[in-house]
């Protein structure tokens, strides 16, 4: 019983804004001009996405295979220092990042966007591999090392497959906050047709008079949320199992 009012309580904002989605407002959706392009903003999304998930992987993968299997001097305060970063909110440096990406010529390009978004995501996914690779027995990876294996080798071909349920985790929360970021894009990009699809969204449903079309709103809101269900419920296992994982540990 508790699980049927549980899920009510998450299904029923899904259930408000699918049934205020019609035929009309799609067909206005894909028809809105305004110098924007609901395919081309939902094309960067997925750039900024797929580049930002891929290099939170494999650094915060790398990070948290040392931190669990390759302790050091020092490593306990590093990897404390790194979840102090929790803490620090995007807006309290976004000026800072905004100068750095301007010198370095990645201010108002998808791939900074990805980087800045990278970067705020490495903390949490640090965290979850690192407990990922703590939770293997030691012996899994002494062995490969007997067989000859680098510690490189070891984790890619041996204590990596038994961490894809951390690894899931990682790369479903990585997309999902990339995806779904607006406040980073707003800031950081000023060309109309690199805009992502939460901006996009945003400028289309407000009208001159700033009021908003709400129907309009919850349409781009539907199509946002459809790729992050999907992939949602292509990896749920592995992600249940990652986060109870980092839990239990």
């Amino acid at each position: 019983m508790v699980s049927i009012c549980l899920a009510v309580l998450f299904l029923y904002p899904i259930w408000v804004m699918v049934s205020h989605v019609g035929v009309d407002d799609i067909l206005r959706l894909t028809d809105a001009s305004r110098g924007l392009s609901i395919f081309q903003s939902l094309g960067n999304s997925a750039i900024v996405s797929i580049t930002a998930t891929a290099v939170t992987l494999v650094v915060s993968t790398l990070a948290g295979y040392a931190f669990a299997k390759l302790p050091y001097r020092g490593s306990k305060f590093a990897f404390f220092v790194i979840l102090v970063t929790f803490m620090v909110p995007f807006q309290a440096v976004v000026t800072p990042l905004y100068i750095v990406l301007r010198d370095i010529g990645l201010q108002n390009n998808l791939i900074g966007v990805a980087l800045v978004i990278a970067t705020f995501n490495l903390p949490l996914s640090t965290f979850l591999m690192r407990n990922s690779f703590a939770a293997i027995p030691s012996s899994l990876e002494e062995a490969a090392q007997l067989d000859g294996a680098s510690p490189l080798g070891a984790m890619w071909r041996v204590m990596l497959p038994v961490a894809i349920p951390g690894l899931v985790s990682s790369t479903l929360l990585s997309f999902f906050a990339a995806w779904n970021d607006f406040f980073a894009a707003l800031i950081l990009i000023t060309d109309q047709k690199l805009y992502t699809l939460p901006i996009s969204i945003g400028i289309l449903s407000t009208d001159n008079q700033f009021g908003v079309d709400f129907g309009l709103m919850q349409t781009g809101v539907l199509v946002t949320v459809i790729p992050c269900v999907v992939i949602y419920l292509i990896l749920q296992r592995y992600y249940v199992a990652g986060l109870l994982g980092g839990a239990l540990k």
